[in-house]
């Protein structure tokens, strides 16, 4: 699920962002969790995950530029869009690696076509996440949790560090191309993240927390050459 937030001070503005962000939702078929806040103190004071933040820029006390640099040191990586009446002030958006901005009155067409683009970046998602979709349900994992990708019967299984499975279906050529050279495709049936190797010997790589992936014998090769490739760059 798609954790969003909507921190405006002006309850009305935040219902109408919510309505539309949950609209916009619906239409792709994607499952998002949305939350309000009525200012930056109360934002801060929430310490769980969000993946997309709708922040305005004008708040009392303490103001959505403020915020902002406080939840980055904090190591907030969500897509964070600004809400504002003054386009100039927008300019200071690049030091907190803003998104994009809407300006108020926000109106369907702009937003519907801002968040357009930014579907298209959570489908994508970073170099750091993978945007998973299944059924109504949608969550962005992160590579760094993916021990090893497997697939039985066109299902693709990502086993994470935390002994969680997650599974969705999806060609592996496709999830192959996006999970980039920190994995290695070592059998037709495996994905293998090489930050979990721990050794490889006679056609097995011994992962993180003791499971033995088969390594199949064409690929034997190309992985050794891959193993130190990966170990010199380290």
């Amino acid at each position: 699920m798609i954790c969003i937030a909507v921190c405006d001070d002006e309850k009305n503005m935040s219902d109408h962002i919510k309505k539309m962000t949950r609209d916009f939702f619906r239409r792709k078929n994607v499952e998002v969790s949305i939350l309000q806040f009525s200012g930056g103190e109360e934002l801060l004071q929430y310490d769980k995950k969000i993946d997309i933040l709708f922040l305005d820029i004008q708040m009392e006390k303490m103001d959505g530029m403020e915020t902002a640099k406080k939840l980055r040191k904090r190591k907030f990586q969500g897509f964070l869009i600004f809400v504002t009446v003054l386009k100039e002030m927008v300019f200071q958006a690049f030091e907190v690696q803003a998104y994009d901005y809407l300006v108020k009155p926000v109106e369907a067409g702009a937003f519907a076509k801002m968040m357009e683009r930014l579907f298209a970046s959570l489908q994508n998602a970073d170099e750091s996440g993978l945007l998973v979709q299944k059924g109504y349900e949608s969550r962005i994992i992160s590579l760094e949790d993916i021990v090893f990708c497997e697939i039985i019967d066109r299902k693709i299984y990502l086993h994470l560090s935390t002994s969680e499975v997650v599974d969705y279906y999806e060609r592996i050529e496709k999830l192959e191309a996006r999970l980039g050279s920190g994995f290695f495709r070592c059998h037709r049936s495996y994905l293998i993240n090489l930050k979990y190797l721990k050794g490889f010997k006679n056609g097995t790589a011994y992962m993180e927390g003791g499971r033995e992936i088969p390594v199949s014998r064409l690929r034997g090769r190309e992985f050794s050459e891959v193993i130190l490739r990966y170990m010199k760059n380290m």
